[in-house]
């Protein structure tokens, strides 16, 4: 089966799986390489690699293999950023994806390390997958770094939670968003598209994850969220729980959505993008809202 033919979300188990057994045995020590693996599989819905090839298939996904390099590197740093935000030093978490988190089942060091080892195996992932068109490796690379380095990216998000002084919005923005932006963007330049049109639904559809984020960590439990719920307040972090109260959150969700689905450029794929962005709205959304809006 050829890989345009794949569905979504075997295109991104299938890249992933590969670049995993790749770096895995020939020297690389036996516990770094399970930690990796654990990391990364299984996964959870794989929104943002999967929002990747729907933007790329909405701009024609003349090269498949360049997209699956960019919805897979996009997964990685993902894991990667998951990996690290659940060490001691941050969220303490004990569990991440309803399993024990990577801390906890192979100790902090091989944690920290498994983190890095998923950044750079995002970028090998890229240099691989754009063999067919490497006129689009300098861009997809940039995108990348610009969703998780300085001075907008993940790392950026990490570091305002060290501050005494917080903008809620452009600390969601920096955690959270980036990386959905990275996403859209880069699946608009695997596609050999500008990336510029956009920008404007990876804001959105970042800010409304984020928001879902808070949602779930005031009200919902551990087995909805998949993570320990209640850190927001018990870490004093930033939230727009905090901020706007439950039903605000719920509405300044509700109004993201909306947001991303009118940013969605007129494209062949439109139709489609709308329908993967209002299932994710409904997924996303926890369930007492669920309830009360039904």
């Amino acid at each position: 089966m050829s890989s345009k033919a794949m569905s979504s979300q075997a295109r991104i188990e299938t890249a992933l799986e590969a670049l995993i057994a790749r770096v895995e045995g020939d020297g690389t020590p036996p516990g770094l390489a399970a930690a990796v693996r654990y990391a990364v599989f299984p996964g959870g819905a794989r929104v943002r690699p999967s929002l990747c090839l729907a933007v790329a298939e909405a701009c024609g996904d003349d090269q498949p293999g360049v997209a699956n390099a960019a919805a897979a590197a996009v997964e990685l740093m993902h894991c990667a950023s998951l990996v690290h935000d659940d060490l001691p030093c941050f969220d303490d978490a004990d569990t991440r994806r309803g399993k024990p988190s990577v801390h906890l089942t192979f100790g902090e060091p091989r944690a920290v390390l498994a983190g890095d080892a998923l950044i750079v195996l995002a970028f090998d992932a890229l240099a691989q997958g754009c063999a067919t068109a490497p006129q689009r490796l300098a861009p997809l690379i940039r995108t990348l770094v610009q969703g998780v380095g300085l001075p907008r990216g993940i790392v950026s998000g990490q570091a305002w939670e060290s501050e005494t002084e917080v903008d809620v919005s452009l600390y969601h923005q920096m955690k959270t968003g980036a990386l959905f932006v990275a996403a859209t963007r880069a699946g608009a330049i695997a596609a050999g598209q500008s990336p510029a049109p956009w920008t404007a639904l990876g804001d959105a559809l970042g800010a409304a994850y984020q928001a879902a984020d808070d949602l779930l960590d005031a009200v919902a439990d551990a087995d909805e969220g998949g993570k320990p719920t209640g850190r927001d307040v018990a870490l004093s972090r930033p939230s727009l729980v905090a901020s706007l109260g439950l039903r605000g959150a719920y509405e300044h969700l509700r109004g993201l959505v909306d947001q991303a689905v009118a940013s969605i450029p007129d494209c062949a794929g439109a139709s489609g993008l709308r329908e993967i962005v209002q299932a994710q709205a409904v997924r996303l959304t926890p369930k007492q809202f669920s309830r009360s809006a039904a």
